[in-house]
Formats: structure tokens, C-alpha cells, sequence
């Protein structure tokens, strides 16, 4: 009972927010390891918790595209979720003519970038923080 109680004191104290100030941030994705996108997912999460006024966009390109490919991922609904907290995620347009995927493959939630790497350099260059998503 005592490491119960432990536990979920020390689940509390995690979900904290810690800081009220307006972070932004992008993560890019080009993993298609969905452990990878549990991992991004979760990490959004705590970020979103801990710091609720983050605005947080997701520039999946390469193979993570397949975070967003509806027939494809196993987190559409994380990513509703997510995008209920405005959470931006968006699908590199280059990436879906090579790997020959319609626009309607992708999850409604998404948007569309003409360039993921592009979309990348004019966050950072506005100011936004950058995350590669992965180990």
C-alpha cells in the first residue's frame, strides 16, 4: 500500500506544469519504428503537461510518414487526442510523391507541407526549438 501511494505521489508530482510560458517547438519524424512514434507521442504528452501553453508542430517525412498514413499507424487516435490540444502534425507533400501516398491516405487530423525539411529551417528561423524524434 505504501509503494501504492508512492507511486502515484510520484506520478503526480510528474504532471506538474512547471512552466506557464509559451514554448514552440517542432519535432521532425523519420523513423517509421512505431516504437519511435509511442515514444514522440508520449514525449508531446509530458511536454504539453508540463508546460501547457507550448505550441508543438510534427514534420513527419521520409519514413515517418507512416505515423500519419491512416491505414499504416497505430496511433490515430493519440494523434486526435493531440491535435484537440493543438497540437500540429503535418505530412511532407515531397515524401508522399516518392512513396506514391494520395493525400487522402493521410489522417484527417494532418496537414501538408510542400517541403518537410524546408518547414523545419523556417520554424527554427522564427525561433522555434527543434527536437529530432528518436534515440
Amino acid at each position: 500500500m505504501v509503494l501504492l501511494t508512492s507511486l502515484h505521489l510520484a506520478a503526480q508530482e510528474e504532471a506538474k506544469v512547471v512552466d506557464m510560458k509559451k514554448h514552440k517547438i517542432v519535432f521532425q519524424l523519420t523513423s517509421e519504428d512505431t516504437i519511435v512514434h509511442k515514444s514522440l507521442l508520449r514525449q508531446i504528452s509530458n511536454t504539453l503537461a508540463a508546460a501547457p501553453k507550448s505550441q508543438i508542430e510534427v514534420v513527419c517525412h521520409g519514413p515517418g510518414i507512416n505515423l500519419l498514413v491512416a491505414a499504416k499507424t497505430k496511433y490515430a487516435s493519440k494523434i486526435s487526442n493531440l491535435v484537440k490540444e493543438n497540437v500540429k502534425f503535418v505530412a511532407c507533400e515531397n515524401t508522399l510523391r516518392e512513396r506514391k501516398i494520395s493525400k487522402e491516405e493521410i489522417l484527417k487530423d494532418a496537414g501538408f507541407v510542400p517541403a518537410g525539411i524546408v518547414e523545419i529551417v523556417l520554424k527554427q528561423e522564427k525561433g522555434w526549438s527543434y527536437i529530432k524524434a528518436g534515440f
